[in-house]
């Protein structure tokens, strides 16, 4: 027995929004798939995959998980649930239980975005405090969408939501690249997020690669055409095989 064709679902990076998604999503429409682009929380990775296992288990069939950068961390933690079928990851790493932003990035070349990244602190209930981080506006063409016209990239930068900082080190307790098929697209000309290390962490990952060496960290829009194809070809790939029933729905059956 095949599987219904799966719900595509889009998790967008730190310092932005579920509207980077927004070229991507029309070419999934044009090719007769269901999309949900999610509202990433932003605020710490257990907080924001929880949530994002809860958006999934509302769905209530197959779907392949799609994390842009920091949504790559969130799918990784987030994809273990029964009913993912498939993980595309777009210019992210493919951290590793244990491993966080910080301690990837320090594998390879510095990001020059990084230490440029405007740090704010917001109260987090009662006496709390943290710190949150956007990208400055004169930054973020150059740094982030180089690939982008300026005026799009101007919009783009007034959209940001910010992201708390312990994004940058908070670790998967679970990688959910381990048992499930995955696609990465390696952006070649990101200033955001090593290329080497989204290329390292896809290759440990036994990930199908797709290397575009003129793209930037927001290739989601500026490529949406080839971000869509390699969703599609992660969509065709996992329809065509059968599906085998999770334990719950296995024992279920077995009562009925």
């Amino acid at each position: 027995m095949h599987s219904p064709r799966p719900t595509v679902v889009l998790v967008h990076d730190g310092c932005s929004d579920a509207t980077t998604w927004f070229g991507v999503t029309a070419e999934l429409h044009r090719r007769g798939l269901t999309v949900l682009a999610v509202a990433n929380p932003l605020r710490g990775l257990a907080h924001d995959a929880a949530y994002l296992a809860d958006v999934l288990g509302g769905i209530g069939g197959p779907v392949v998980l799609v994390g842009h950068s920091y949504g790559g961390a969130v799918i990784t933690e987030a994809g273990v649930g029964p009913d993912v079928l498939a993980l595309v990851y777009v210019a992210a790493y493919l951290p590793e239980v244990g491993e966080s932003h910080d301690v990837l990035a320090g594998r390879f070349a510095p990001s020059p975005l990084i230490p440029r990244l405007r740090r704010t602190e917001f109260t987090t209930g009662g006496t709390g405090r943290a710190t949150e981080l956007t990208v400055p506006a004169e930054c973020f063409r150059p740094l982030v969408a180089a690939d982008l016209d300026e005026e799009v990239a101007q919009v783009l930068a007034s959209l940001q939501r910010p992201a708390a900082e312990r994004v940058l080190t908070d670790t998967p307790t679970v990688a959910a690249w381990r048992t499930r098929p995955s696609w990465a697209l390696v952006a070649g000309a990101d200033q955001a997020l090593s290329p080497a290390g989204q290329r390292f962490t896809a290759e440990r990952a036994g990930a199908t690669v797709l290397d575009l060496p003129d793209a930037s960290h927001a290739v989601a829009v500026s490529r949406p055409t080839v971000v869509a194809e390699l969703v599609h070809e992660a969509v065709r790939a996992v329809s065509a095989r059968p599906r085998r029933p999770s334990a719950g729905r296995a024992a279920a059956a077995g009562r009925g």
